[in-house]
């Protein structure tokens, strides 16, 4: 073991999980040939060393700073040239962070504090670009033609102290005006194109009652879906904004983070049957302020103030508006507000995803319906409600129902995504499984961003074997809301039965750390117990398995979901005679999606040899 002072240089591909969902061998060719032809010797010419390639990045070691970064600035100037003809949605980009620091070195590899800044300064690198920390810029001084932005101290992740980041212009001093640089970025917006690109942030709950949340959470979600109607307009999806809801951020840094130019921010107060909603438009670059404004209307006025805003943002952003979409976003979802507010309510109950909260949820629902007849998201929610509560915990509800009310929401409004979403789980609930996928498809035609459509997707693809269709729609599910351990934690037993194993051991340590997160929040809950307690089977700590699961079947050792779980776990821990007792003792009583996967699901390969499988596989048909 040997210590020494180095720079370390940390990279990965912007958006890998979308790429390789949209193509995954063309992924993989291309980026093996961008290291290949490109980045492999410009690091050679600067004396790194590759140390390891993690899937989409790499880490290599300088014994130089001033090689370290120079080398990062060539290889991204090389992939803009190499990007140059490619579409923006299929581009490969790197983020690259650099930092300087004291590392541990054992067979070949390179440990310690050093490695992980490098790390953590990578993620916060603009795509395309290059960020390093204070260490790396007092070095680097004058030595390269290149300038550096200061973006101050920033908290990174797992890390001590506040670590001091600089961003690096790549075009300073090379007869590029430093105009461009803006031009530059825009570009590295993944799967922007030419469009102006916005996020709009979780707007304040100004009321002074936490129980009014639900309704600025409800307000910014609808500004969202009004916005991703627009052609015109690239808007990132409600699950990542959400990341940032109650944290005090830095704007210019979350709009590199999350790859646009624009941030939308603001307020809502309610009181009684009055409100107050603020909204500000911010340019990402520079900070300023592209236009503010305020609103004092009675509660009734509250879908004229989302249609204002929306109107305002497409002004100011010069978007033009097709015809159909000028109809879509003036459309309100219902005319009667109080129903407006149950339906939010609901809407935040599902989020909280257990079943006591699927059962009020759709309480509230239902008296979302009772105010307004026509309201077809309602209806779609009670529908997903009850697909929940069947799939999930064995609810004895009606598929005829679930179906019904799948089918009243699309009556209403043929173009919501949402309702073709909802109509597709209900189809697979009732195992017609090649129409459910058909719902699908026109869910995600009408918002590719719809968490839903790809989970509800890759759910229906896994009970009908159909592993590398549900491997794509699972990871897009789970890139496109970054809270939810469901989606990655499937995912591990999906690569596993493609013989995928770093795939499946990174779905294990990221759906763990997401599981982690919702059990401290919802300890209530046994789903994110049971299904950590698989992930912590994979990474090999077989004794945190066995409090995690026995955590669960405390929480609810009546459910046939978590007996189902807590039998893969013991099959994973070699407890082969308690898998085949819970298996046998649910399978009486599960419902047919729970049976398939029993069939399909890896975790259980090692009993397929066994003679008691044979009796499993009976209860299962």
């Amino acid at each position: 073991m040997e210590r020494r002072l180095t720079a370390i240089f940390a990279a990965d591909v912007v958006g890998y999980s979308r790429l390789m969902g949209l193509d995954e061998v063309g992924t993989l060719a291309a980026l093996k040939a961008h290291r290949r032809e490109m980045a492999d010797g410009r690091i050679a010419e600067h004396h790194g060393r590759i140390v390891k390639l993690t899937g989409d990045g790499m880490l290599v070691e300088f014994p130089s700073v001033v090689n370290a970064v120079a080398c990062a600035a060539e290889i991204q100037r090389a992939m803009r040239e190499r990007n140059a003809g490619v579409p923006a949605e299929s581009r490969i980009e790197f983020r690259i962070g650099i930092h300087l620091g004291d590392i541990i070195v054992e067979d070949n590899d390179i440990y310690g504090d050093g490695v992980n800044v490098a790390a953590r300064i990578e993620s916060i690198a603009r795509p395309g670009g290059v960020a390093v920390s204070g260490s790396v810029r007092d070095n680097v001084g004058n030595r390269l033609d290149l300038a550096f932005e200061d973006a101050g101290e920033q908290v990174l992740k797992n890390i001590d102290r506040p670590v001091r980041v600089y961003h690096v212009d790549l075009f300073a001093g090379i007869g590029q005006p430093r105009s461009s640089t803006v031009s530059v970025e825009l570009e590295a917006e993944p799967a922007a194109g030419e469009k102006p690109s916005i996020a709009v942030l979780p707007f304040n709950n100004m009321s002074g009652d936490p129980e009014q949340e639900y309704f600025a959470d409800g307000i910014t979600e609808d500004i969202i879906t009004d916005l991703s109607k627009i052609s015109g307009l690239f808007v990132i999806g409600r699950n990542n904004v959400f990341t940032y809801k109650g944290r005090v951020v830095k704007l210019q840094q979350v709009a590199a983070e999350l790859g646009v130019r624009y941030l939308l921010e603001g307020s809502v107060r309610k009181a009684a049957q009055r409100v107050r909603v603020t909204g500000q438009l911010i340019d990402g670059k520079s900070g300023g302020h592209v236009w503010a404004d305020r609103y004092d209307r009675d509660l009734t006025d509250i879908f004229a103030i989302q249609d204002e805003i929306t109107h305002t943002i497409v002004d100011q952003l010069k978007v033009r508006l097709l015809p159909e979409e000028k109809q879509a976003i003036r459309q309100a979802p219902t005319e009667n507000v109080e129903a407006y507010t149950y339906y939010l309510r609901g809407r935040e109950f599902v989020h909280r995803g257990s079943k006591s909260y699927y059962l009020l949820a759709k309480r509230m629902f239902a008296k979302a319906i009772e105010l307004d007849p026509l309201y077809a998201r309602a209806y779609a929610g009670i529908a997903d409600c009850d697909s929940f509560l069947f799939l999930h915990y064995d609810v004895k509800v009606s598929l005829e129902a679930i179906l019904a009310n799948s089918a009243r929401a699309l009556d209403i409004d043929p173009s919501l995504g949402e309702a073709h979403a909802s109509r597709g789980l209900a189809l697979s609930v009732g195992e017609r499984y090649q129409e459910a996928e058909a719902e699908y498809e026109k869910a995600i035609a009408r918002n590719p961003n719809l968490f839903e459509a790809h989970y509800f997707y890759a759910r229906t693809c896994q009970a009908q074997g159909k592993f590398e269709k549900a491997a794509e729609h699972f990871a897009r599910a789970a890139e496109l809301n970054p809270t939810d351990y469901q989606s990655m934690l499937l995912l591990v037993q999906i690569y596993r039965s493609l013989a995928l194993r770093d795939k499946e051991l990174w779905a294990a340590r990221e759906g763990l750390e997401r599981a982690k997160r919702v059990l401290e929040k919802h300890p209530e809950n046994p789903r994110p117990a049971y299904m950590g307690a698989n992930a912590l089977v994979v990474l090999g700590d077989r004794e945190r398995a066995r409090e995690w699961a026995a955590r669960a079947l405390a929480i609810d050792p009546d459910d046939i979901l978590t007996r189902y779980n807590i039998a893969c776990v013991r099959c994973l821990l070699g407890d082969f005679d308690e898998a085949f007792a819970l298996l046998e003792d649910l399978l009486p009583h599960a419902n047919h999606e729970t049976k398939a996967w029993v069939r399909y699901d890896s975790d259980f390969a090692t009993l397929h040899g066994l003679p008691r499988w044979q009796k499993v596989l009976e209860l299962a048909r």
